[in-house]
């Protein structure tokens, strides 16, 4: 039996970020369930904004291209995605931009995100815990070949609910996204059953 690999990240760039927090919460609870988890950081592999006509110059960055791999190894996606002004980061839509382009004449359309399965959370300062933001991720994912699971999680009033340790204050909440993490993992290992 092929063990699940679920690559789980927040997609902001900052340092403290209260989803790169989330993110590894949630990527606890799958690895509890049995899958194998790669948690990075958007912030470790820099991009430029995406424009066609830089990648026509010089080819996909490095930094991209890491990425991409990264993509193409993991059989899922634990995405913890920030809400900036009620839709997606620009840090997390680039990434996902980069991620979609081609290498090669004869590689498949969107090789690293078909067939994929993801599920999404996101932590907030506000009252909806970045709900809206979700709506964009969720739709943006699945035009692109992933299968996003239905169930997801917004922690609201961020600032206010983890402790200094990147744990969540709120023990319940905090088994709520582990089980997130979990269920992504079991639904990926029945897959490969």
């Amino acid at each position: 039996m092929t063990t699940p690999r679920i690559l789980a990240f927040g997609g902001s760039l900052r340092r403290d970020s209260f989803n790169q927090k989330l993110a590894a919460i949630a990527a606890a609870g799958a690895r509890t369930a049995g899958a194998e988890v790669t948690l990075i950081a958007l912030r470790d592999f820099p991009l430029p904004v995406f424009d066609q006509d830089l990648e026509d110059a010089e080819g996909m960055p490095a930094s991209a291209k890491k990425l991409k791999q990264l993509f193409r190894e993991h059989h899922g996606l634990l995405i913890a995605a920030p809400e900036y002004n009620s839709s997606i980061t620009a840090a997390l839509k680039n990434a996902l931009d980069w991620v979609s382009r081609t290498e090669t004449e004869d590689e498949p359309s969107l090789v690293a995100f078909t067939g994929k399965t993801a599920v999404l959370c996101a932590a907030s300062p506000g009252a909806l815990g970045g709900l809206r933001g979700l709506v964009t991720v969720r739709s943006i994912l699945g035009n692109i070949g992933v299968t996003v699971l239905p169930h997801q999680i917004a922690v609201s009033k961020a600032h206010e609910a983890f402790r200094a340790d990147g744990s969540l204050a709120d023990e319940k909440q905090a088994a709520r996204v582990q089980n997130l993490g979990a269920q992504l993992a079991r639904h990926l290992a029945k897959l490969l059953a």
